[in-house]
């Protein structure tokens, strides 16, 4: 595979799953030691990788769950924020500024803050009330804290709803490995779905339920931080009520196909763009073989499908465009 380093991708994911038993563990001990709700706090892309689990919890669950923007929240505040509260923060830097900002906020408030970092040094490690520091690098962070807030969901639902969690426990297990065999499928088109990404001057990007929130994410994070490449990232439910309207013969989409029961509406989507322009690419997380895996996994692994076949896609994106995936313009290269 192409500039790829599967010990250091198996390890890293090792890892990750290893830290996602003990933050489970954690999560389970506070729901039942009197934390009354959960809020999940991440800047960016960081914050959009906590979506399939808050969902998963609104949908699943009768704790209550909230998914809000740090900054958002340190400015207008929240009624159910206080001594009960657990609050998740997701950061591979550790230092995002604004997430260093709602620590604090939401300690003086009295809520109990769980960290998840790659660094232990740094200031959201230091100063959580509980962290968890699993190394991981842009190319491996994405899987490593969807499994990670995958973690706090099923603590909340073998705690708090008493549901079997035999299925996540299996999938730990395997992790890397159900990942590496993702990325060896991936790999033989790859290429091809990047030359699709080099080729044009902008991209429709849509999703729907646990696929929606990678679809965002590569978006805003990889096409356009990454590669300074214009795109128009919207869930497929919204299409139809705006972006419709800009599709034509020029135009590129990219479709990100999930197995939970909003798949119908990526379906539609796609049938309404090939009426009107061939350039679509469709990502489905159903063309890729997961051994072992019942229905009901598959569906909540779906956006780490997603993440680590679209890595493969990324390497050789970078590749064709001779645009180095850590290149940055403005992002963090200077105070802003």
């Amino acid at each position: 595979m192409l500039n790829f380093d599967e010990k250091r991708f198996a390890d890293i994911q090792t890892g990750a799953a290893q830290t996602a038993r003990d933050v489970a563990s954690l999560v389970s001990r506070l729901t039942q030691s009197g934390s009354t709700n959960l809020f999940f706090l991440g800047t960016g892309g960081a914050g959009i990788l906590m979506e399939p689990a808050a969902h998963l919890l609104q949908s699943r669950s009768t704790f209550p769950t909230f998914l809000e923007k740090p900054a958002e929240l340190v400015r207008r505040g929240s009624v159910h924020l206080g001594p009960n509260s657990i609050v998740v923060i997701p950061s591979r830097s550790g230092n995002t500024k604004e997430s260093v900002e709602a620590l604090s906020y939401c300690q003086v408030r009295g809520a109990v803050v769980v960290t998840l970092t790659a660094h232990a040094d740094s200031p959201l490690a230091q100063q959580a009330d509980h962290n968890f520091t699993t190394f991981a690098a842009d190319d491996t962070s994405s899987e490593s804290f969807y499994v990670q807030s995958l973690a706090v969901v099923s603590g909340v639902l073998s705690a708090v709803d008493g549901l079997d969690q035999s299925d996540f426990n299996d999938v730990l297990g395997r992790f890397a490995e159900l990942l590496l065999g993702v990325k060896a499928q991936m790999e033989p088109s790859a290429e091809v779905a990047a030359r699709f990404l080099a080729s044009h001057p902008s991209y429709i990007v849509t999703g729907a339920g646990s696929t929606w929130p990678e679809a965002h994410y590569y978006a805003m994070c990889i096409l356009e931080e990454m590669q300074w490449i214009p795109t128009r990232p919207v869930h497929a439910s919204d299409f139809f009520h705006g972006t419709l309207e800009l599709v034509d013969a020029t135009s590129s989409l990219v479709i990100f196909k999930g197995e939970d029961a909003t798949r119908t509406l990526t379906d539609r989507v796609e049938t309404f763009a090939r009426t009107l322009t061939e350039q679509i690419l469709v990502l489905d997380t159903k063309s890729f073989s997961l051994p072992g895996l019942s229905e009901s996994s598959r569906s909540w692994m779906s956006p780490m499908v997603l993440a680590t076949a679209l890595e493969r896609i990324s390497a050789h994106l970078e590749k064709l465009r001779d645009h180095p995936l850590t290149t940055r313009r403005y992002y963090r290269q200077f105070d802003y």
